[in-house]
């Protein structure tokens, strides 16, 4: 476990780096084993989300091979098992990619899992689809690998990891896919243009509708990660509330486009460039959307939508802005119960219900102990930390760095009042 001290109310200034994106690097390695021949990624954080892919890979049969700190090799000559188990996951979602790799190379897979399958009941659906023949065995899924020649198929969610594994088995399996409501966030798009470098034919990528052209043989290639466009905007946030002038560098403007636009309305005002976004000093922050009942309304969506993964971050921001904000989660559960350790450090927040908060600001925050912060919200609670009167402890802080690489230490490193105590 990792417990960090902070100190709020320091300016952070200087020049920051997003690590590569943690969700492309674990669909770009189950890419990897699509072939026999060599793939070779770079810019791969190194997260627990990648580590756990690494070790997966290990347990199929593939070999991998750091060339350098970021840069590794895949070679998926044989796949030596049909099984990945719980273990194998730990906790990760994005292992299932595997089950393409194990299909192709071994006609069966096995899944063994220690959560509701109603969890995966999109990815089930999508492989039932497809033709693969999908069988629950005492709470585990077997697959067996079937090809088509031409599929037509709707997602029931536009899931980021049922779509990854659609892409992969039509590039393999299937003459002509057509994939409707699929998710096209910035590292769905970087598998399809892996698949593309490999040999397959993707039509409409970056869209919802996605026509995938298979092959019988994929070959090797070369492939650099993209910026966490999460990471980035994040610290962005975060670094308007603290103060300070901040430069983001390695971002991809086109990542960026929605969430400017709304951060905008919450008065944090972003210059992005096409590989820099500058983040100046921020003074008083004002609400600036008026609406009949509150000033400004946050909604999250399916990309190119607000990020779920952003929900946490943009409460703190309409907590310290002067207006009332809607938060409106509308693609998970449970996804807002994180108010109320920001209601504990003082601010205004009446949740409506599991996917609605009223904030009303701003408000002064004050230092607290946290404990056990969600993967999903860590960044938004080390924020509120940051920008808080006095000192705040958190516990099981490691779930902040889960899937950003070193983000405590660059943080720091623009003037963060972070005490790492392990």
């Amino acid at each position: 476990m990792l417990r960090i001290r902070v100190e709020g109310g320091h300016p952070l200034s200087g020049i920051y780096r997003p690590s590569g994106n943690a969700n492309a690097a674990m669909a770009l390695l189950a890419a990897a084993c699509l072939t026999q021949e060599p793939v070779t990624l770079r810019n791969v954080p190194q997260t627990v989300g990648t580590s756990t892919m690494l070790e997966a890979a290990h347990w199929l049969g593939v070999e991998t091979t750091w060339i350098e700190q970021q840069t590794v090799t895949v070679s998926a000559a044989h796949i030596t098992r049909r099984v990945l188990s719980y273990e194998q996951m730990n906790g990760f979602l994005g292992v299932m990619l595997y089950l393409v790799p194990m299909l192709i190379q071994r006609q069966h897979a096995r899944l063994e899992l220690d959560f509701p399958l109603n969890r995966i009941r999109t990815h089930l659906d999508a492989l039932r689809d497809l033709g693969i023949d999908v069988v629950i065995v005492n709470g585990a899924v077997e697959c067996k690998a079937s090809t088509w020649d031409v599929k037509d198929i709707i997602l029931s969610q536009a899931s980021v990891t049922a779509t990854g594994m659609a892409m992969m088995l039509a590039a393999r399996l299937g003459r002509e896919t057509i994939i409707h409501n699929a998710a096209c966030e910035p590292h769905v798009q970087e598998l399809a243009h892996l698949l593309v470098a490999m040999g397959t034919r993707i039509e409409g990528i970056g869209s919802n509708l996605l026509r995938v052209f298979g092959t019988q043989e994929l070959h090797g290639a070369e492939a650099k990660i993209g910026p966490d466009h999460i990471e980035a905007a994040s610290v962005a946030a975060i670094s308007a509330l603290c103060g300070g002038r901040v430069q983001i560098g390695n971002i991809r403007r086109a990542d960026l486009r929605m969430i400017g636009k709304v951060y905008g309305g919450l008065g944090v005002q972003l210059d992005i460039d096409d590989t820099v976004m500058y983040v100046p000093k921020h003074d008083i922050l004002n609400v600036s959307n008026r609406e009949e009942d509150v000033d400004a309304s946050i909604e999250t969506a399916p990309w190119p939508g607000f990020p779920s993964d952003l929900v946490a971050v943009a409460t703190l921001v309409a907590t310290l802005a002067r207006g009332t904000s809607l938060i409106h989660e509308k693609m998970f559960d449970n996804r807002l119960l994180f108010v109320d350790k920001l209601k504990s450090m003082g601010a205004q927040i009446v949740l409506c219900d599991p996917h609605r908060a009223i904030v009303v600001g701003p408000t002064p925050l004050q230092g607290i102990y946290m404990d056990t912060p969600d993967v999903r919200t860590g960044l938004g609670m080390l924020g509120a930390a940051l920008v808080a009167e006095g000192k705040s402890v958190i516990d099981n802080a490691q779930a902040i760095e889960r899937n950003f690489e070193g983000v405590l230490g660059k943080l720091q490193a623009l003037g963060a009042q972070i005490v790492i105590e392990g």
